[in-house]
């Protein structure tokens, strides 16, 4: 019986409320379908999200009547309940919107450690440097070396055919000489001649009657050359010496002995790359400091809640309280229309901007009266 009480007055709440504000959701509707900063799903996830709790808020309500009425204060229970669905002490000629306040959502900035302090062993490696150094590699000796033999050539003059005696047989040698002998002996004898002959030739002269002239012409001797042989010397034997036959001959003959001498062995050295410690190894402790992390998260305040708000209603939204509003909204920089009494998309956004700008309850489709009251008007 309790619950279908609470239900009756729920609905008697919910109907007083339209009626008392029906021109006023009139206008929010409009102002919600033409309004930029607020978005048609936004609102009606929003009525989905009040219709959600207003049924919640029935529930518990139902509950909480239910378990009173088994206990002895049941009809101040009733009061209670009954009491929940009304604002809160109102006086005549004030309007309310029932309101879902959102969760106030904040952001927390805090340091977070991401990893604690601790140590580390760092091994600093032996440090090892490569260097050069003489190395004796064989001590000095010495050993026996043989010197050989110096050999040169001479030369000898070797009698090969000793000297001897032959009788040579020398034969007799002739010559050609060449010999003037007398071939004719001078003579005299006649010719004919001219008148005249010379006088030496013509020996004597005769002239007869008949005119011829005979000469008696002196012939001399004539001479031919004869060749003949003629023996020079006899032939002959004669007593030859052969001289002896001697030949040089080349032969190699040692002019020093081979001998034997001490030669000393100098040491020999080696450079050689040895590495040595410069430094041993070490262990080493270094402490790493603990590692912290801004980290940014939301978390809320305060719980989505339902709430009674005095709006500016039919009652006090007259055309001079209206154009009050906007001059207010104007003179702050909000309200950017003309001045025309008229609760529209403007008036409700500039109210709206203004309240978010000074931390003030804000609503889409409706003034809070205490932007009203931050704006020095009384309405």
């Amino acid at each position: 019986m309790y619950s279908n009480y609470t239900r009756a007055l729920a609905i008697l709440a919910s109907a007083a409320i339209a009626a008392g504000c029906s021109s006023m959701a009139a206008d929010d509707t409009r102002v919600d379908a033409g309004s930029s900063s607020v978005s048609t799903s936004e609102l009606q996830a929003s009525q989905q999200r009040i219709n959600e709790l207003e049924s919640a808020l029935a529930a518990k309500d139902r509950d909480l009547a239910e378990a009173r009425i088994a206990s002895s204060s049941a009809s101040s229970s009733k009061m209670t309940d009954a009491s929940s669905l009304f604002p809160p002490n109102p006086k005549p000629g004030e309007c309310y919107a029932r309101v879902l306040i959102p969760a106030t959502i904040k952001t927390v900035t805090e340091q977070v450690m991401t990893r604690d302090a601790s140590e580390r062993f760092d091994i600093i490696p032996a440090r090892y440097e490569t260097v050069s150094e003489t190395v004796l590699v064989k001590e000095a000796s010495t050993k026996l070396e043989v010197v050989p033999a110096v050999y040169g050539e001479v030369q000898e003059r070797v009698l090969v055919k000793p000297a001897s005696k032959t009788l040579v047989e020398i034969p007799a040698q002739y010559k050609t000489v060449t010999e003037r002998v007398t071939d004719k002996p001078a003579h005299t004898e006649w010719k004919k001649g001219p008148a005249t002959v010379h006088a030496s030739n013509v020996l004597s002269q005769a002239t007869t009657d008949t005119g011829e002239i005979m000469c008696l012409v002196e012939v001399p001797a004539t001479y031919k050359t004869v060749e003949k042989r003629v023996l020079v010397s006899p032939a002959r034997t004669e007593e030859t010496v052969i001289p002896a036959e001697y030949k040089t001959l080349t032969r190699t003959v040692v002019k020093q002995p081979a001998t034997t001498r001490e030669v000393a062995i100098p040491a020999q050295y080696d450079t050689v790359n040895v590495t040595k410690l410069v430094s041993p190894a070490k262990e080493t402790r270094i402490a790493i400091p603990a590692e912290y992390q801004t980290v940014t998260r939301r978390e809320r305040s305060n719980e989505e809640r339902m709430e009674w708000r005095q709006v500016m209603c039919e009652v006090n939204m007259t055309r001079d309280n209206v154009l009050a509003l906007q001059k207010a909204l104007a003179d702050e920089g909000y309200y950017k229309a003309g001045l025309d009494g008229i609760i529209g998309r403007e008036t409700l956004g500039a109210a709206r901007r203004y309240a978010l700008d000074n931390n003030l309850p804000a609503g889409s489709n409706y003034v809070p009266m205490q932007v009203v009251k931050s704006l020095n008007l009384d309405l």
